[in-house]
């Protein structure tokens, strides 16, 4: 089957590979030229482990293409998936969809056959009934059908995700585009991978709703490790005690200096003010989201109470800058609270991260970054860690001893929290024990 992406961040980017790795033929349109170059050369925009090695096996065997030219990406397509970016709107928290509605009318300047036009990106309840009064001002209603397909890609992990994931959600409303749909997920059946077909409202809150439940996870861990550190308790325990318990489950129940990311935070807010539109109170989710601003704003003051009260004059050094591991993604990273609130309080940053620190770079001002994590500790008053990378699970501890001027660890992840680090001389804080 023949099929246009629009965008190259990171879902059109991904999916348009995975696409093409099912045997599709995918062509990725982006309106930046440059990208569109690096991405024919093998540059990547993003960091996501195996990515470049797919795309440069499918450009290699013609199965993808990368242009700027819409017209002849559109030519003999059977679907075209709208992968443009959906962010918070200044002002308000709702999603912007300025982006979708855009590419909607740019592709139907160039429907003349059938074609299922399919939103790939994050919108709210609703746009896909938008977007078929926009088509149907445009084209003959016979042209196209509109569906909605949500991601649920996790950076890091996104390709295995894709090409095997726990579901597929599709939002249809006619028996055609469903047949549609069905084709481009056909390798998928022979996993058994679960297929739910529902109309296009429900799969567009399904997504939200998945989000908002994750974060919910996430913030009512933290405010458990709070009260675990009030009243003596392990948090980690706590997560193993009821994770265990099939009906809760363990994942997103670590424990954290709050969620980050594309999804989690804008998700959050744009249900909010969807359900507001609709006057159906989310005080559940209203109160995830001010838990975890509240958060990343607790671990600043965290660690300058491990460092007596002040950090005025002091060096920190930081490990992890990325929202999670595994990605060079800075977006609503708890780094980008915590780290100026350090610098206001007076303290100077040191930092190094695998794979954020040049994404950082535009994010942060006046931090010191390092290529070596070592060398991110040299004469530092305190070690903070702030986000979970391998590199830094089996750090040497006497080098790092050795390095720091005070032996001052402040573990926001706890990475270390196994480890007896008061027993080599180390003044350890973890979170939530």
């Amino acid at each position: 089957m023949k099929i246009a992406v629009i965008g190259t961040g990171y879902v059109g980017l991904v999916s348009g590979t995975c696409f093409a790795e099912f045997g599709h033929e995918v062509t990725c349109v982006d309106k930046d030229a440059t990208k569109v170059e690096n991405l024919k050369a093998g540059i990547m925009p993003i960091y996501e482990p195996g990515l470049d090695t797919l795309v440069n096996r499918n450009v290699a065997t013609g199965k993808l293409q990368f242009t700027t030219d819409l017209k002849s990406a559109m030519d003999g397509t059977e679907a075209v998936f709208i992968a443009v970016g959906t962010p918070s709107r200044r002002g308000d928290g709702h999603a912007d969809l300025q982006y979708v509605f855009k590419a909607v009318e740019e592709v139907a300047s160039y429907i003349t056959t059938y074609t299922v036009v399919i939103t790939k990106s994050t919108v709210p309840v609703g746009t896909g009934k938008k977007i078929t009064e926009i088509l149907s001002g445009l084209l003959d209603t016979s042209l196209f059908d509109v569906a909605s397909n949500p991601e649920f890609l996790r950076e890091g992990a996104a390709i295995e995700d894709f090409m095997r994931p726990n579901r597929v959600v599709v939002g249809t409303e006619t028996d055609r585009a469903r047949d549609v749909m069905k084709e481009l997920y056909r390798p998928l059946f022979l996993n058994e991978t679960p297929m739910v077909f529902t109309n296009r409202e429900t799969a567009e809150v399904i997504k939200y709703a998945a989000n908002a439940f994750l974060a919910t996870k996430i913030s009512f861990i933290n405010e458990m490790a709070d009260l675990c550190e009030k009243v003596g308790a392990d948090v980690q325990q706590v997560s193993k005690g009821i994770g265990l318990d099939k009906r809760i489950g363990g994942k997103f129940l670590n424990a954290g200096p709050g969620y980050g990311g594309s999804c989690f935070p804008k998700d959050t807010r744009a249900l909010i003010h969807t359900a507001e539109d609709y006057d159906v109170p989310m005080e559940i989710v209203r109160s995830v989201v001010t838990v975890n601003e509240n958060r990343k704003q607790a671990m600043a003051q965290k660690i300058i109470d491990a460092a007596g009260g002040t950090v005025d004059g002091k060096k920190i050094a930081v490990l992890g800058l990325t929202f999670k591991p595994n990605t060079d993604d800075m977006r609503e990273s708890p780094s980008l609270d915590i780290i100026p609130a350090l610098q206001n309080a007076g303290a100077s940053v040191h930092a190094h991260d695998p794979q954020g620190m040049e994404e950082a770079e535009k994010l942060l001002e006046n931090v010191t970054y390092h290529q070596d994590p070592y060398d991110t500790m040299h004469d530092a008053d305190i070690l903070v860690l702030i986000t979970e990378w391998n590199e830094f699970r089996a750090l040497n501890m006497t080098r790092v001893k050795s390095l720091l001027k005070s032996p001052v660890v402040v573990d926001l992840r706890n990475i270390y929290g196994h480890a007896d680090l008061p027993s080599l001389g180390f003044t350890y804080i973890g979170i939530g024990r």
